[in-house]
Protein backbone atom coordinates (compact mmCIF):
# COMPACT_ATOMS: atom_id res chain seq x y z
CA UNK A 1 0.00 0.00 0.00
CA UNK A 2 1.88 3.75 -1.61
CA UNK A 3 2.28 6.16 1.46
CA UNK A 4 0.67 9.25 0.52
CA UNK A 5 1.77 12.52 3.00
CA UNK A 6 -1.48 13.38 5.04
CA UNK A 7 -2.53 17.09 4.01
CA UNK A 8 -1.81 16.63 0.58
CA UNK A 9 -4.99 16.96 -2.01
CA UNK A 10 -4.84 14.65 -5.24
CA UNK A 11 -4.12 16.89 -8.46
CA UNK A 12 -5.46 16.92 -11.59
CA UNK A 13 -3.14 16.17 -14.49
CA UNK A 14 -5.26 18.70 -16.39
CA UNK A 15 -4.47 22.30 -16.39
CA UNK A 16 -7.52 24.51 -15.59
CA UNK A 17 -9.52 25.37 -18.83
CA UNK A 18 -8.38 22.29 -20.55
CA UNK A 19 -10.34 21.84 -23.55
CA UNK A 20 -10.53 18.18 -23.83
CA UNK A 21 -13.10 18.28 -26.79
CA UNK A 22 -10.96 20.96 -28.77
CA UNK A 23 -14.53 22.96 -29.18
CA UNK A 24 -12.47 26.25 -29.19
CA UNK A 25 -11.21 25.18 -32.64
CA UNK A 26 -14.55 23.76 -33.61
CA UNK A 27 -16.48 26.54 -32.51
CA UNK A 28 -14.03 29.40 -33.20
CA UNK A 29 -15.95 32.75 -31.91
CA UNK A 30 -15.47 34.78 -35.55
CA UNK A 31 -18.88 34.68 -37.07
CA UNK A 32 -21.73 33.57 -34.34
CA UNK A 33 -21.32 36.33 -32.43
CA UNK A 34 -21.54 38.38 -35.24
CA UNK A 35 -25.05 36.59 -36.46
CA UNK A 36 -26.48 37.08 -32.85
CA UNK A 37 -25.18 40.36 -32.85
CA UNK A 38 -27.51 41.37 -35.77
CA UNK A 39 -30.36 39.26 -34.17
CA UNK A 40 -29.89 40.73 -31.16
CA UNK A 41 -30.01 44.35 -32.58
CA UNK A 42 -33.16 43.21 -34.52
CA UNK A 43 -34.90 41.93 -31.38
CA UNK A 44 -34.25 45.41 -29.22
CA UNK A 45 -35.94 47.21 -32.60
CA UNK A 46 -39.13 44.81 -32.17
CA UNK A 47 -39.14 45.20 -28.68
CA UNK A 48 -38.55 49.00 -28.23
CA UNK A 49 -41.21 49.42 -31.29
CA UNK A 50 -44.22 47.17 -28.76
CA UNK A 51 -43.17 49.49 -25.97
CA UNK A 52 -43.47 52.60 -28.20
CA UNK A 53 -46.75 51.77 -29.76
CA UNK A 54 -47.90 50.81 -25.70
CA UNK A 55 -46.50 54.15 -24.73
CA UNK A 56 -48.64 55.99 -27.41
CA UNK A 57 -51.50 54.14 -26.74
CA UNK A 58 -51.59 55.29 -23.31
CA UNK A 59 -50.75 58.77 -23.93
CA UNK A 60 -53.34 58.96 -26.50
CA UNK A 61 -55.86 57.62 -24.35
CA UNK A 62 -54.83 59.43 -20.56
CA UNK A 63 -54.72 63.06 -23.02
CA UNK A 64 -56.79 63.53 -25.89
CA UNK A 65 -59.48 61.20 -24.59
CA UNK A 66 -60.27 63.24 -21.88
CA UNK A 67 -59.84 66.47 -24.04
CA UNK A 68 -61.78 68.70 -25.99
CA UNK A 69 -61.49 71.70 -28.19
CA UNK A 70 -63.56 74.21 -29.06
CA UNK A 71 -63.37 76.81 -31.65
CA UNK A 72 -64.79 80.39 -31.41
CA UNK A 73 -64.67 82.79 -34.20
CA UNK A 74 -64.31 86.46 -33.71
CA UNK A 75 -63.74 86.13 -29.55
CA UNK A 76 -63.20 89.86 -29.12
CA UNK A 77 -66.32 90.62 -30.48
CA UNK A 78 -69.09 91.58 -28.09
CA UNK A 79 -71.22 88.72 -27.23
CA UNK A 80 -74.86 88.48 -28.90
CA UNK A 81 -76.53 87.96 -25.32
CA UNK A 82 -75.12 89.14 -21.89
CA UNK A 83 -72.03 91.34 -21.52
CA UNK A 84 -68.54 91.11 -22.44
CA UNK A 85 -67.24 88.98 -24.99
CA UNK A 86 -68.17 86.21 -27.39
CA UNK A 87 -65.01 84.21 -25.87
CA UNK A 88 -66.07 85.15 -21.98
CA UNK A 89 -69.98 83.91 -23.21
CA UNK A 90 -68.47 80.66 -24.12
CA UNK A 91 -65.95 80.32 -21.16
CA UNK A 92 -69.06 80.81 -18.48
CA UNK A 93 -71.06 78.03 -20.46
CA UNK A 94 -68.30 75.64 -20.89
CA UNK A 95 -67.03 75.80 -17.17
CA UNK A 96 -70.38 75.84 -16.23
CA UNK A 97 -71.57 72.52 -17.51
CA UNK A 98 -70.94 69.09 -15.35
CA UNK A 99 -68.13 67.06 -16.63
CA UNK A 100 -65.63 69.88 -17.88
CA UNK A 101 -62.98 70.23 -14.77
CA UNK A 102 -61.48 72.86 -17.02
CA UNK A 103 -61.80 75.71 -19.74
CA UNK A 104 -58.86 77.25 -20.43
CA UNK A 105 -58.11 79.58 -23.95
CA UNK A 106 -55.37 78.51 -25.87
CA UNK A 107 -52.74 82.00 -25.84
CA UNK A 108 -51.41 82.93 -29.24
CA UNK A 109 -47.60 81.81 -28.63
CA UNK A 110 -49.88 78.23 -28.03
CA UNK A 111 -51.05 78.62 -30.71
CA UNK A 112 -48.02 79.69 -33.04
CA UNK A 113 -45.82 76.89 -31.95
CA UNK A 114 -48.65 74.15 -33.16
CA UNK A 115 -49.07 76.31 -36.06
CA UNK A 116 -45.37 76.72 -37.00
CA UNK A 117 -44.43 73.01 -38.49
CA UNK A 118 -47.32 73.60 -41.11
CA UNK A 119 -46.66 76.82 -41.72
CA UNK A 120 -43.28 77.51 -40.97
CA UNK A 121 -42.03 80.69 -38.43
CA UNK A 122 -43.80 82.73 -41.40
CA UNK A 123 -46.83 81.82 -40.37
CA UNK A 124 -46.60 84.40 -37.26
CA UNK A 125 -46.88 87.11 -39.34
CA UNK A 126 -49.54 85.92 -41.73
CA UNK A 127 -53.25 88.14 -41.14
CA UNK A 128 -55.25 85.44 -40.15
CA UNK A 129 -58.76 85.89 -38.30
CA UNK A 130 -57.82 83.24 -36.60
CA UNK A 131 -60.59 81.47 -33.91
CA UNK A 132 -60.13 81.43 -30.69
CA UNK A 133 -59.39 78.02 -29.32
CA UNK A 134 -60.45 76.63 -25.80
CA UNK A 135 -58.87 73.24 -24.45
CA UNK A 136 -61.86 72.09 -22.09
CA UNK A 137 -60.39 68.73 -19.50
CA UNK A 138 -63.02 66.08 -18.58
CA UNK A 139 -62.80 64.72 -15.53
CA UNK A 140 -62.16 60.64 -15.41
CA UNK A 141 -64.28 58.84 -17.46
CA UNK A 142 -66.83 61.54 -17.68
CA UNK A 143 -68.31 62.25 -21.05
CA UNK A 144 -69.21 65.35 -22.21
CA UNK A 145 -73.17 66.71 -22.45
CA UNK A 146 -75.10 65.29 -26.04
CA UNK A 147 -76.47 68.88 -26.45
CA UNK A 148 -73.08 70.44 -25.22
CA UNK A 149 -71.95 71.25 -29.41
CA UNK A 150 -75.93 72.83 -29.43
CA UNK A 151 -76.06 74.88 -26.78
CA UNK A 152 -72.50 76.16 -27.46
CA UNK A 153 -73.41 76.59 -30.93
CA UNK A 154 -76.54 79.04 -30.02
CA UNK A 155 -74.94 80.79 -27.33
CA UNK A 156 -71.59 82.25 -29.72
CA UNK A 157 -72.97 81.15 -32.84
CA UNK A 158 -70.21 79.85 -35.10
CA UNK A 159 -68.56 78.11 -32.40
CA UNK A 160 -67.55 74.29 -33.14
CA UNK A 161 -67.00 71.73 -30.44
CA UNK A 162 -64.37 69.26 -31.61
CA UNK A 163 -64.35 65.21 -30.12
CA UNK A 164 -61.22 63.14 -30.58
CA UNK A 165 -62.92 60.27 -30.11
CA UNK A 166 -62.71 58.53 -34.00
CA UNK A 167 -59.43 59.57 -34.42
CA UNK A 168 -58.30 58.30 -31.07
CA UNK A 169 -60.22 54.73 -31.84
CA UNK A 170 -58.44 54.49 -35.27
CA UNK A 171 -55.19 55.27 -33.29
CA UNK A 172 -55.91 52.18 -30.52
CA UNK A 173 -56.45 49.67 -34.13
CA UNK A 174 -53.04 51.13 -35.25
CA UNK A 175 -51.00 51.08 -31.43
CA UNK A 176 -52.72 47.03 -31.40
CA UNK A 177 -51.38 46.35 -35.00
CA UNK A 178 -48.24 47.76 -33.88
CA UNK A 179 -47.83 45.67 -30.89
CA UNK A 180 -48.78 42.47 -32.89
CA UNK A 181 -46.41 43.40 -35.42
CA UNK A 182 -43.40 43.66 -32.90
CA UNK A 183 -44.65 40.45 -31.00
CA UNK A 184 -44.75 38.89 -34.22
CA UNK A 185 -40.90 39.86 -35.17
CA UNK A 186 -39.57 38.94 -32.31
CA UNK A 187 -40.87 35.49 -31.81
CA UNK A 188 -39.05 35.28 -35.79
CA UNK A 189 -35.89 36.56 -34.64
CA UNK A 190 -35.90 34.19 -31.66
CA UNK A 191 -36.86 31.31 -33.98
CA UNK A 192 -33.94 32.21 -36.45
CA UNK A 193 -31.44 32.56 -33.70
CA UNK A 194 -32.44 29.02 -32.10
CA UNK A 195 -32.06 27.74 -35.96
CA UNK A 196 -28.78 29.89 -36.42
CA UNK A 197 -27.74 28.15 -32.87
CA UNK A 198 -28.55 24.78 -33.73
CA UNK A 199 -26.32 24.66 -36.89
CA UNK A 200 -23.51 26.21 -35.60
CA UNK A 201 -23.83 23.61 -32.38
CA UNK A 202 -24.16 20.59 -34.77
CA UNK A 203 -21.51 22.04 -37.38
CA UNK A 204 -19.12 22.03 -34.22
CA UNK A 205 -20.18 18.21 -33.59
CA UNK A 206 -19.28 16.94 -36.73
CA UNK A 207 -15.83 18.64 -36.66
CA UNK A 208 -15.13 17.08 -33.32
CA UNK A 209 -17.31 13.59 -34.24
CA UNK A 210 -14.36 10.70 -33.48
CA UNK A 211 -13.17 13.10 -30.30
CA UNK A 212 -16.61 12.91 -28.67
CA UNK A 213 -16.97 9.26 -29.81
CA UNK A 214 -13.98 8.31 -28.00
CA UNK A 215 -15.23 9.91 -25.31
CA UNK A 216 -18.59 9.02 -24.44
CA UNK A 217 -17.13 5.17 -25.11
CA UNK A 218 -15.28 6.04 -22.24
CA UNK A 219 -17.86 6.42 -20.09
CA UNK A 220 -18.38 10.46 -20.53
CA UNK A 221 -22.41 11.09 -19.76
CA UNK A 222 -24.19 12.78 -21.67
CA UNK A 223 -24.76 15.97 -19.62
CA UNK A 224 -21.06 16.86 -19.35
CA UNK A 225 -20.68 16.59 -23.43
CA UNK A 226 -23.66 18.84 -23.53
CA UNK A 227 -22.59 20.88 -20.70
CA UNK A 228 -18.86 21.83 -22.44
CA UNK A 229 -20.97 22.69 -25.72
CA UNK A 230 -23.85 24.79 -23.56
CA UNK A 231 -20.60 26.30 -21.85
CA UNK A 232 -18.77 27.12 -25.24
CA UNK A 233 -22.01 28.48 -27.06
CA UNK A 234 -23.72 30.63 -24.16
CA UNK A 235 -20.52 32.26 -23.81
CA UNK A 236 -20.33 32.89 -27.97
CA UNK A 237 -24.17 34.25 -27.97
CA UNK A 238 -23.60 36.29 -24.70
CA UNK A 239 -20.90 37.77 -26.41
CA UNK A 240 -23.10 38.89 -29.08
CA UNK A 241 -25.57 39.74 -27.30
CA UNK A 242 -23.56 42.61 -25.39
CA UNK A 243 -22.37 43.74 -29.09
CA UNK A 244 -25.64 44.14 -30.01
CA UNK A 245 -26.98 45.75 -27.32
CA UNK A 246 -24.08 48.45 -27.91
CA UNK A 247 -24.71 48.36 -31.44
CA UNK A 248 -28.43 49.40 -30.69
CA UNK A 249 -28.03 51.81 -27.58
CA UNK A 250 -27.57 55.00 -30.35
CA UNK A 251 -30.71 53.14 -33.40
CA UNK A 252 -33.02 53.55 -30.22
CA UNK A 253 -31.89 56.57 -28.53
CA UNK A 254 -32.65 58.34 -31.98
CA UNK A 255 -35.95 56.55 -32.26
CA UNK A 256 -37.11 57.76 -29.04
CA UNK A 257 -35.76 61.35 -29.98
CA UNK A 258 -37.88 61.22 -32.77
CA UNK A 259 -41.16 59.63 -31.18
CA UNK A 260 -40.71 61.94 -27.74
CA UNK A 261 -42.97 64.75 -29.25
CA UNK A 262 -45.61 62.31 -29.62
CA UNK A 263 -45.15 60.95 -25.90
CA UNK A 264 -46.53 64.10 -24.47
CA UNK A 265 -48.71 66.52 -24.64
CA UNK A 266 -48.16 68.48 -27.41
CA UNK A 267 -46.16 68.09 -30.67
CA UNK A 268 -43.67 70.27 -31.08
CA UNK A 269 -40.02 68.63 -32.49
CA UNK A 270 -37.56 68.30 -30.07
CA UNK A 271 -34.51 70.01 -30.25
CA UNK A 272 -32.07 68.71 -27.31
CA UNK A 273 -30.66 65.00 -28.18
CA UNK A 274 -29.16 63.12 -24.83
CA UNK A 275 -29.64 59.44 -24.71
CA UNK A 276 -30.16 59.28 -20.98
CA UNK A 277 -33.10 61.25 -21.04
CA UNK A 278 -34.64 60.27 -24.18
CA UNK A 279 -34.91 56.70 -23.28
CA UNK A 280 -37.19 55.38 -21.42
CA UNK A 281 -36.77 53.29 -18.22
CA UNK A 282 -37.87 50.52 -20.09
CA UNK A 283 -35.30 50.74 -22.55
CA UNK A 284 -32.80 50.68 -20.39
CA UNK A 285 -33.63 47.74 -18.68
CA UNK A 286 -33.92 46.47 -22.13
CA UNK A 287 -30.52 46.58 -23.22
CA UNK A 288 -28.99 44.34 -19.89
CA UNK A 289 -31.78 41.90 -21.20
CA UNK A 290 -29.97 41.22 -24.29
CA UNK A 291 -26.73 39.44 -23.38
CA UNK A 292 -28.95 37.73 -20.62
CA UNK A 293 -31.50 36.60 -23.15
CA UNK A 294 -28.91 35.46 -25.73
CA UNK A 295 -26.97 33.60 -23.13
CA UNK A 296 -30.27 31.62 -22.48
CA UNK A 297 -31.09 31.10 -25.73
CA UNK A 298 -27.32 29.55 -26.50
CA UNK A 299 -27.42 27.00 -23.33
CA UNK A 300 -30.65 25.98 -24.12
CA UNK A 301 -30.48 25.44 -28.15
CA UNK A 302 -26.80 23.70 -27.13
CA UNK A 303 -27.93 21.40 -24.26
CA UNK A 304 -31.17 20.19 -26.60
CA UNK A 305 -29.08 19.94 -29.94
CA UNK A 306 -26.23 17.77 -28.65
CA UNK A 307 -28.27 15.84 -25.88
CA UNK A 308 -30.51 14.92 -28.98
CA UNK A 309 -27.60 13.51 -30.83
CA UNK A 310 -25.89 12.23 -28.42
CA UNK A 311 -28.96 9.50 -28.41
CA UNK A 312 -28.17 8.76 -32.14
CA UNK A 313 -24.81 7.36 -30.97
CA UNK A 314 -24.11 3.41 -31.42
Amino acid sequence: MAFRPPGRRRQSLRPAGFDELGLRRALAGRMLPFLVAAMAILAALALAGGLGATTLAHQWRVGPATTLTAQIPRPTHPAEVGRGTRLDQALALLRATPGIVSARPISEDELNDLLRPWLGRDGERLALPLPAVVELRLAEHAAPPDDLARRLGDAVPGSLLESHGPWLHKLSILARSLQACALTALALVIGIAILVIGVATRAGLAARREAIEIVHGLGAADAYIAGRFAARISWLTMLGGIIGAVLALPMLAGLAWLAAPFTGSGFAVATDFDPRVVLSPSLWGLLPGLPAASWLIGWFTAQTTVRRWLRQLP
